[in-house]
């Protein structure tokens, strides 16, 4: 009966600090355990990296047994979670404008801040172009519908903002938002919007196409209808229980294997990659402020 009763107990016990086999707990330093004891960090992400980033954990745990839980969305708003929760290990935002932010309130350890990638933005329409789209003026056509991230959270709306209010006229820009059908909530969905073909154009990135080339296709803009170079930064939160875990997550993402990945997915490397592209060289990376008239659709 005793040694029933010490069972019992030892169950008890670690199932309440989350030392069980079925799920996540902590060790005593506070840190993440997940099943079977592997270590779990916990990274919130703008979707514009989604697809390589995705796949970059998976092989990451693979190679280590570190589970990377990835917690997606437009960067603004992952970052409110990240300071709600007062949790995760790191902060991986779409552009350096909530990055910028980030640092700023402390809510990273800004000497952990490390480049991964770099992102042009473009024009992306449905496979084939149906509706003959070819430069930003034919986004204010009439019946042509369009739609941009809600630029209030998500960088790649506020870079469509930026553009739109550098090359529309006043007539131009009402033409633009009366074709506007929808804000998305991240990348992700202003991708998704082109391949279920909720939209005719999106104001996105060029990498767009290569996550469904099937049924995205991009438009270049004009190097002069370009303001600048976005890129995708990564930084330990404040928050973090595991500074070592989390640096050693960046370290691969920032070595050969991690950047092959997001080669493999047409990512610009550099951003000599990305002016190349573009054709001439941009500022890089930087941040907007976006007009109050396009926080709420």
């Amino acid at each position: 009966m005793r040694v029933i009763l010490l069972a019992s107990l030892t169950a008890l016990l670690l199932s309440a600090c989350g030392g069980n086999e079925q799920g996540a707990g902590v060790d005593n330093s506070g840190s993440l355990i997940g099943p079977r004891g592997a270590k779990t960090i916990l990274a919130y992400v703008g979707a514009a990296s989604k697809p390589p980033t995705e796949e970059a954990a998976r092989l990451y745990e693979e190679k280590t047994g570190v589970k990377v839980e990835l917690v997606f969305g437009g960067s603004g708003y992952v970052l409110s979670q990240m300071k709600l929760a007062k949790q995760g290990d790191l902060y991986f935002p779409g552009s350096s404008d909530y990055m910028d932010k980030a640092k700023r309130d402390g809510d990273v350890i800004a000497e952990t801040e490390k480049i991964i990638v770099y992102l042009v933005s473009a024009i992306n329409v449905q496979r084939g172009n149906p509706r003959d789209i070819r430069g930003l003026k034919d986004l204010t056509r009439p019946s042509i519908r369009v739609a941009i991230a809600n630029p209030e959270g998500v960088c790649v709306g506020a870079y469509a903002v930026e553009i739109i209010e550098r090359e529309f006229s006043p007539e131009e820009k009402a033409a633009f938002r009366r074709n506007l059908v929808n804000y998305t909530e991240s990348c992700e969905k202003t991708a998704t919007a082109i391949s279920l073909k909720m939209a005719d154009a999106v104001i996105g990135w060029s990498v767009f196409e290569h996550w469904d080339p099937d049924r995205i296709e991009t438009v270049a803009l004009p190097k002069e209808q370009i303001p600048r170079i976005g890129y995708i930064p990564i930084a330990i939160s404040k928050f973090t229980k595991d500074r070592e875990a989390a640096q050693a997550f960046i370290d691969f993402l920032t070595g050969p294997e991690g950047r092959a990945i997001y080669a493999k997915h047409k990512y610009f490397a550099t951003a000599e990659d990305a002016s190349a592209w573009i054709g001439e060289k941009k500022p890089v990376g930087g941040e907007y402020e976006v007009p109050r008239e396009w926080i709420k659709k």
